[in-house]
């Protein structure tokens, strides 16, 4: 059974902490052989909330839910992730629906805006997002910045 948070980091336990950011690094650094740093302080900024589902007691994806003027003038979502043995059903794109949901519902004024690897181009435009940029390169790995808009 998946249970779905929304919280900020500090409302987390230190294990959770832990765990969340041990699936980021997972992924971003380890699966994608990319060194970089996961922690910018944006994840302690007020405002800024973890959607995270948990099996048990483990994250098995999560999602950065920023606040406008943060990473964007826009509100924002990033380190998108899924555990490598949680694709393939479909938990990202609940993730990503939830995702979009709470930025709509908690600034409503604002569209919403993220920074995506390009290969997920598909994925994203599966959920709304327009491509607005060339590609460009992110810790040596191919972005493009896409929007969502009202």
């Amino acid at each position: 059974m998946i249970t779905w948070t929304v919280s900020h980091l500090t409302e987390l336990t230190v294990s959770q902490v832990y765990r969340v950011l041990q699936l980021r690094s997972e992924v971003f650094v380890v699966e994608q052989i990319c060194p970089y740093q996961d922690m910018d302080d944006k994840d302690l900024t007020a405002g800024v909330m973890q959607l995270i589902a948990w099996q048990q007691d483990q994250p098995i994806a999560c999602a950065r839910l920023l606040p406008p003027g943060i990473s964007y003038d826009s509100a924002s979502i990033g380190r998108v992730v899924t555990r490598a043995s949680s694709r393939g059903g479909g938990l990202g794109h609940e993730l990503m629906q939830r995702a979009v949901e709470y930025c709509l519902q908690q600034w409503p004024q604002n569209d919403i805006e993220i920074g995506a690897q390009e290969y997920l181009k598909d994925f994203y435009q599966g959920h709304g997002f327009k491509q607005i940029s060339d590609t460009y390169l992110e810790d040596d790995i191919p972005h493009i910045h896409m929007k969502y808009s009202r």
